[in-house]
Parts: C-alpha cells; sequence; structure tokens
C-alpha cells in the first residue's frame, strides 16, 4: 500500500506487535538484497577526508530525500551539484514521478520539512567546500525500491511510499535521521583534526535537532504510527548486529515518553562506519551496497 492506514493498522498491530517483533526485522529470504548476513569490519584506520566523504555520502541521502519532500526536485534540479570535486559527475536518484508530499495547507510540518531540507543541502555544501578537490561525487541513490522492501519487511503491506503523505513523511524521515545522528556520534572518535571535529559536532547537533523534531511528531500522531516507529527501529537495531541500541517513539514503563533516543546514560547511541553502512544497505555486501545505495557510496569507507 503506497499511504499508511493509520486507524486500520492500529488494532491489529497493537496485538500482535510484540510477537511479531522478530519475525518483522528486515533480511527475510523473501527480501533479496536485504540479508542479514554477517559483515566484516569496513577498515581500522581511516583519514580525515575518509570520514568527511562518508558524511557526505549520508548527506547527499538526506538532501536529495527532503528535497524532493519539499520541491519535487532533484539537488541538481535545485541548482546544487552532485559531482566530485575532481569534475566526476554524481549518480541518479530513482524516485517515484512527483515525488513532492501533499502537505496539508498550512500546518507546520512543511515549514519544519522545508527548514530540514535547507540544513541538509547546507551540510553537503560545506562538506564538499571542506574536502574541495577529494570530495566524493554523489552515488547512485534509490528512494523507491528501498522503501518497497522495507514496507514488506516491517509488515506495512507490499510498497510503502515516504512522499504520499504527512504521516508517511515524518515514517521515511524517521528512518534517516537516527542514523545520521548515531553515525555522526560514531565518527566523532576517529577525527584528528580538532577543526573538522568540531564542525562535525556542530551537525551532528543540527541532526539531533531534526530527529527530535520528526520523533516528536510521530509522538503526536499517536499509537499506529509510534507502533510503526518501533518495528523500524528495531529493524536498525538488528541490521547492525547489536539487536539493542535502537528505540521507537512510544511511553516507557515509567510513563515517559521515548521521544529522544539515547541509552540508559542518556547519552546518544554511537555506531561504527560498519554498523551505518549494515543498515543503509539493507544487510547488503560490503563495497557492493544495496538499499538506499544500490551501487554501494563513493569513497575509502563503502
Amino acid at each position: 500500500m503506497s499511504e499508511i492506514d493509520l486507524n486500520a493498522l492500529q488494532q491489529c498491530r497493537e496485538e500482535r506487535l510484540a510477537s511479531r517483533r522478530s519475525a518483522l526485522i528486515m533480511g527475510g529470504a523473501a527480501l533479496a538484497g536485504l540479508a542479514l548476513g554477517s559483515r566484516a569490519a569496513a577498515q581500522t584506520t581511516v583519514t580525515d577526508t575518509d570520514i568527511l566523504n562518508f558524511a557526505l555520502n549520508l548527506e547527499f541521502l538526506e538532501a536529495q530525500f527532503y528535497t524532493l519532500a519539499t520541491t519535487g526536485m532533484t539537488l541538481s534540479q535545485a541548482g546544487l551539484s552532485i559531482d566530485s570535486g575532481s569534475g566526476s559527475a554524481g549518480g541518479s536518484v530513482t524516485v517515484k514521478s512527483s515525488p513532492m508530499v501533499p502537505f496539508l495547507s498550512g500546518d507546520s510540518l512543511q515549514s519544519f520539512a522545508m527548514e530540514v531540507a535547507e540544513d541538509e543541502q547546507n551540510h553537503v555544501k560545506f562538506l564538499q567546500s571542506a574536502l574541495g578537490s577529494s570530495a566524493v561525487a554523489m552515488p547512485n541513490i534509490d528512494l523507491l525500491n528501498s522503501f518497497n522492501a522495507l514496507a514488506q519487511a516491517a509488515g506495512l503491506g507490499s510498497s510503502f511510499d515516504p512522499f504520499a503523505s504527512e504521516t508517511n513523511f515524518l515514517i521515511g524521515a524517521f528512518i534517516f535521521e537516527d542514523v545520521g545522528v548515531t553515525a555522526y556520534q560514531g565518527a566523532a572518535g576517529l577525527i584528528s583534526s580538532k577543526t573538522y571535529l568540531d564542525k562535525a559536532v556542530g551537525i551532528h547537533g543540527v541532526e539531533a535537532y531534526h530527529a527530535a523534531g520528526i520523533r516528536t511528531r510521530i509522538f503526536q500522531a499517536g499509537t499506529a504510527a509510534q507502533q510503526i516507529s518501533q518495528a523500524v527501529a528495531a529493524t536498525r537495531a538488528k541490521l547492525d548486529g547489536t539487536g539493542n541500541d535502537d528505540i521507537g517513539v512510544s511511553i516507557n514503563s515509567s510513563g515517559a515518553a521515548t521521544i529522544v533516543d539515547n541509552d540508559s546514560n542518556g547519552m546518544t547511541y554511537a555506531r561504527t562506519t560498519t554498523q551505518v553502512l549494515s543498515i543503509v544497505y539493507g544487510g547488503g555486501a560490503a563495497g557492493t551496497g544495496g538499499a538506499f545505495y544500490p551501487d554501494a557510496m563513493n569513497g575509502t569507507i563503502k
């Protein structure tokens, strides 16, 4: 189904979510290209340039998603460069025709989405500037088949269109934002330059703001949307090999909301580059890619 029917989902998912959680994890045999096979570590030593290019790959994905959702245009159509610093041409984006989200008139979500789109575009431009001629080109990005596979894995139907409605947009954005936060948290310890570290922390803070905004709106959307977020969070944790470093939006046993995705110490979860790749590749093999990056990322860490 291209648009989530929250009312219909709520009753059935409340009854079966707990027992089916493990069965909803990405990696079923029917999901070709999304197998949960173990992954070898990408590499043990990386440079600051490698880390920044890894971040640039992630920012290309987020910037494309939000720009398409708010304007219906790709980054190139919006006037942003997706080429490498040395001039190599950027990749393509697989997405449905007319992807602009039908935001409700006067709804603040559209303004928020536009702000996030601008932030992500600025992240791309900043990283490209910082990397100069070393900046990688945008890899091929898939915002169509990747979401359909996720829908099948999470029990949402045969397809999922993150551009079909405001609620769908929130779920689609939820998939990216928490991954970005944990990626920057994990990368911080690998950056040797204090100048670059300062900038990475600045981007990390903005990504955390974005994630909180998305998670708050999912919390406000009600039980069904919250349960979908829990299935997605469980999927991400399973894909990265931990099974326990991600929390969906809900209310915990003490009655407190879980809008903030953090650990028992009240700290942001951190993911290694290998764990992040496992999520955005949907479990695809290292170096070959899959899911959102069907032909892998560009750069050393891929």
